[in-house]
């Protein structure tokens, strides 16, 4: 297996019993940790209307995080372009790379809770899964229907208040083109107006986008010669038919001349398999209560946890996410680290990883970080 980066996905979620201000303490701590470790990026989610969830706005988490850290690369994982503008966008992020230029990775989504419109059809080149698994064993589970989720009354609130009144949000890829002209200076709108973002223009940043299936985002990303982030920990049961669209569809582009693939995956790691469990007890309520649109609750200790109502309908709700959580003890989750990334072929992994104490997150990532430099696929962590 090939030298792989690891990378770090946050939300910024906020425990039960602590504050949102706690929450953003601990990523800042947990991002200098991760400069520490030799982790490639550091990579705040958008999200709103989550109580358990304090990553509002990647492009402030960024600068704070940069005044914080010095060599690690910083991204948004990702910017919800559904309601912003592409000006917005590079200004936003020309504004950090003003000050820390060459360290910033502007990952580009769409917006709202998962896939929108019925299942893509996998390309041509797609692995075959045969009884839920990829030919490595790696599980893909049944697809989540996102499209439940859309529906809620909450996510049409969401959407009304992060919009203006009358707004309707622009085509995906024609902003992303918008996005590319602004930063490399080429904008002209369809009457031949030039417009320069300064600060943004530019600007030293990698664009990449994220996606779940193998739709809009990866023809978007492959046809511009992007790099491209699939989501394992969103939607694992789409993360092959992703990777294989993204590839099918690339062009060479003046950055990027084969395709570059970066996968997500949730893990808990700690000294042994049981700790490890028990650390991992609050996952299944938390992910319940976002795929209910009730919005993310605070992170429940384990014996919060155990303590909260629990159906078979429940598990139902959330059981793709709970088998495709990486927990346990190093060796066992970077087995399946490794796992991962030979059945998509990723360039990097993404972690992202939520526990109750924010030591026991710190100490999830060294004793991955640590295990991943023993088998040869990362830096010696400081």
């Amino acid at each position: 297996m090939p030298e792989t980066p690891l990378g770090v996905l946050d939300l910024v979620p906020v425990s039960s019993g602590s504050t949102a201000a706690d929450a953003l303490r601990n990523s800042l701590d947990l991002a200098r940790h991760a400069e520490r470790l030799g982790y490639a990026r550091y990579w705040f989610a958008e999200h709103h209307l989550n109580p358990g969830v304090a990553g509002t706005s990647p492009a402030v988490l960024l600068a704070l995080t940069a005044a914080a850290t010095s060599t690690i690369r910083l991204g948004s994982g990702a910017v919800q372009l559904g309601h912003r503008t592409a000006l917005s966008t590079v200004e936003e992020f020309g504004l950090v790379d003003a000050l820390h230029p060459g360290r910033l990775d502007l990952g580009l989504g769409r917006s709202g809770g998962g896939p929108s419109g019925p299942p893509a059809a996998p390309p041509p080149t797609a692995t075959p899964v045969v009884d839920g698994r990829a030919p490595n064993g790696l599980l893909i589970p049944p697809r989540f229907a996102f499209e439940n989720l859309l529906g809620s009354p909450r996510i049409a609130l969401q959407r009304r208040l992060l919009l203006l009144p009358g707004a309707a949000s622009q085509d995906y890829a024609e902003q992303i083109d918008d996005v590319l002209a602004l930063l490399a200076g080429t904008y002209r709108s369809p009457e031949g107006v030039e417009a320069h973002a300064v600060p943004g223009e530019g600007a030293d940043v990698e664009v990449w986008i994220l996606g779940s299936s193998g739709g809009t985002s990866a023809e978007a990303a492959g046809a511009r010669g992007l790099r491209f982030a699939a989501n394992y920990h969103v939607s694992p049961a789409t993360v092959l038919e992703a990777v294989a669209g993204y590839r099918a569809r690339f062009k060479p582009s003046a950055t990027l001349d084969r395709p570059y693939v970066s996968v997500s995956a949730d893990v808990v790691v700690a000294e042994d398999d049981t700790r490890a469990r028990e650390l991992a007890t609050g996952y299944g309520p938390w992910v319940r209560s976002i795929r209910t649109a009730e919005g993310a609750i605070a992170f429940p200790t384990p014996r919060e946890a155990r303590a909260l109502a629990w159906t078979d309908e429940d598990r139902a709700l959330v059981q793709d996410r709970l088998d495709t959580q990486f927990v346990g003890s190093p060796a066992q989750v970077a087995d399946r680290l490794e796992q991962l990334q030979e059945a998509t072929g990723a360039d990097e992994l993404l972690i992202t990883t939520i526990t109750h104490d924010h030591a026991d997150r710190v100490r999830s990532y060294e004793l991955l970080a640590r295990e991943w430099h023993r088998r040869g696929h990362g830096p010696v962590p400081g």
